[in-house]
């Protein structure tokens, strides 16, 4: 297959034609150097440039503060789970997590390993289908730290604006959310996101760290596992991926040529709202999340029954809509429509939508 087909999936995720063309010009030799990307050194001038390029994309399209490091790790927001508390959370003190989905609870189950978490709400019981209020958390004003994770992925349950915390740093998990909309980076001590949705390919972590918080980290951690050490050479302590860093530098430029995050955010709406339009027309799909806590990165809904659910995955499938099977955890459909999926996908899909539930509702 040569042609490209409607990529859905909630990651690794669609990316920019764009720059998927120009990786692919220069994946056998980048200019000038006589080296594909992927045998630079990691110590060269070369790299430090790509490097360097990538780190100013992020801090020019999200403004982040000259307070706070930029980082380039490996490991997933998996290894973010135990790398915050490991470094944040004190052995006499606790921390409070705010459990929205399914990636929420794996972020606190990491956590209680380290040590005392406290559940300042769980929207479990209701399904995960929305984000509490601010009257529904428990928080305490002595916790080391707040944890969010800003949009559930499998749930398709969004933060649409931040919870007031207070003076507790608050870290979020955003890696599905990144890059999609403009939001205030100093309301966050850490904010940890996993390339793969909205930044590039798989391997590359990026972690958003303000600087005072580098005094709480204890003495004697492994040494991969201490975000000092990461700080103090730069992401450079080990070989970092470095293709991966490349490819997201192209996603920076590639968005601050289309308008930055501002007309990011205005698109991204633009493409959820058709979908749960169509959703919200109808009593034959149904919408999971509560309307005001819908993600605009991945939709989320059901059918009347699991077999029609199953008979509408094939059939997108063998029309080119790939990836729409719900997570195995929660079954259903989800869209994942991150910044680089097209409006004119976004549009294919609702038209099968209304084609399935005519000959099937």
């Amino acid at each position: 297959m040569t042609e490209r087909i409607l990529n859905f999936s909630a990651g690794p995720a669609v990316l920019p034609v764009p720059v998927l063309e120009e990786a692919q010009r220069d994946m056998l030799s980048l200019p000038g150097v006589g080296m594909s990307v992927m045998e630079i050194s990691h110590r060269s001038k070369t790299f430090d440039e790509i490097i360097g390029h990538a780190e100013a994309g992020l801090r020019e399209l999200l403004k982040v503060p000259d307070n706070y490091h930029i980082l380039f790790l490996q490991g997933g927001a998996s290894l973010q789970f135990s790398m915050v508390p490991m470094n944040f959370l004190p052995a006499d003190g606790s921390a409070d997590y705010v459990l929205t989905g399914s990636w929420g609870k794996k972020a606190l189950k990491e956590a209680k390993k380290v040590g005392a978490v406290n559940v300042a709400a769980t929207m479990a019981d209701g399904g995960f289908t929305r984000v509490p209020s601010r009257d529904e958390m428990s928080l305490s004003s002595h916790a080391a730290y707040v944890h969010i994770t800003s949009n559930e992925t499998i749930e398709g349950v969004q933060w649409k604006r931040e919870p007031n915390v207070g003076d507790v740093p608050m870290i979020a998990d955003m890696s599905s959310d990144i890059l999609s909309r403009a939001f205030d980076v100093s309301k966050y001590g850490l904010i940890y996101a996993g390339a793969q949705k909205n930044m590039g390919p798989s391997g590359v972590t990026v972690v958003i760290l303000r600087d005072d918080l580098l005094q709480r980290i204890p003495e004697n951690l492994a040494t991969m596992l201490d975000y000092r050490v990461h700080v103090e050479n730069k992401s450079l302590y080990n070989t970092p991926n470095t293709w991966g860093i490349y490819i997201l530098r192209l996603v920076c430029k590639w968005l601050l040529e289309n308008g930055g995050l501002s007309a990011m955010e205005r698109e991204n709406e633009a493409k959820a709202r058709l979908v749960y339009e169509a959703i919200d027309a109808t009593d034959f799909y149904r919408g999971h999340a509560d309307v005001d806590c819908r993600s605009s990165m991945n939709v989320t809904f059901r059918l009347p029954a699991e077999e029609l659910e199953k008979k509408f995955v094939a059939e997108s499938t063998a029309q080119g809509l790939d990836g729409l099977k719900g997570h195995r955890s929660v079954g259903g459909i989800r869209a994942s429509i991150y910044n680089a999926f097209p409006r004119a996908g976004v549009e294919a899909l609702v038209s099968f939508m209304k084609d399935f539930e005519r000959r099937n509702g």
